[in-house]
């Protein structure tokens, strides 16, 4: 008995335009084809599209069913393929969910609940901010961090929380690389403070000396030390030695140009 493709596409759920389409690429040949264009199927080619259609469940793409269905891979190396893509994915998306999870964990933790507190406290830590960075680098530095606190003059409450945000995620980012083994003057760690270096550098372009000083506060400064321990307690310690290697091998100008 012959089925016409209304019928077996009726029958499968597969559009009449897809077993055209896997005719086509030779994934699903009907029994015949009449002179007017009609095409018909058989017991064999509906047992045919029942493998496809598992397979397509199983998540194969249509060469990868054309390759099992013509015996050139059986079906278990090709689940075994496919399940290592899988496996491979879903690294992936476990990579995807942990930062999506600690994003949403590093905004809670910089949720501002009294914003008007919180500008008050800002404009306090501001002031004795600016005055340490005059005694530690001297009046260019204060007027520096003059420019930085008019351009943020316009920040809302949620621009400061996506910045912590980003902030705790870059030492989280710092202290992997710490604690995947990176002395301080490794290329790995180097490359790892230049993305630090680059988020100053919004602000201010600090020179060699003026940076490796500004790496000191990590120890030094409580407020610098706790932004640092959150991701890390032995952090501050190891981010200060790897500013400070960090501005004497990429900040130092090119002989002749000092």
């Amino acid at each position: 008995m012959q089925y016409s493709i209304s019928q077996v596409a009726k029958a499968s759920g597969v559009s009449a335009r897809m077993l055209r389409h896997y005719d086509a690429i030779g994934l699903l040949t009907p029994a015949s084809v009449t002179a007017n264009g009609y095409r018909w199927y058989g017991r064999h080619e509906l047992l045919r599209l029942q493998r496809i259609l598992l397979l397509r469940r199983l998540g194969l793409g249509l060469a990868e069913i054309g390759a099992v269905l013509g015996d050139q891979v059986d079906e278990v190396a090709a689940l075994r393929g496919h399940l290592a893509q899988l496996e491979q994915e879903r690294r992936r998306l476990d990579r995807v969910i942990a930062t999506v999870e600690e994003t949403i964990t590093d905004l809670g933790h910089a949720r501002i609940h009294d914003p008007e507190r919180f500008f008050a406290g800002l404009r306090k830590d501001g002031t004795a901010m600016r005055q340490q960075y005059r005694e530690t680098f001297g009046e260019g530095a204060a007027a520096v961090f003059d420019t930085a606190r008019a351009a943020q003059a316009g920040l809302t409450a949620a621009d400061y929380e996506h910045a912590a945000a980003r902030s705790a995620a870059l030492f989280r980012r710092l202290a992997a690389v710490m604690r995947s083994g990176a002395a301080p003057e490794d290329p790995a760690a180097l490359d790892a403070v230049a993305e630090h270096y680059e988020s100053v550098s919004h602000f201010w372009s600090p020179t060699a000396p003026a940076y490796a000083a500004m790496g000191e506060l990590y120890l030094n400064d409580p407020r610098q030390r706790e932004l640092a321990e959150r991701a890390d307690p032995d952090l501050p310690s190891w981010l200060a030695r790897a500013i400070g290697a960090y501005a004497r091998v990429r900040l130092v100008p090119p002989l002749g140009k000092a």
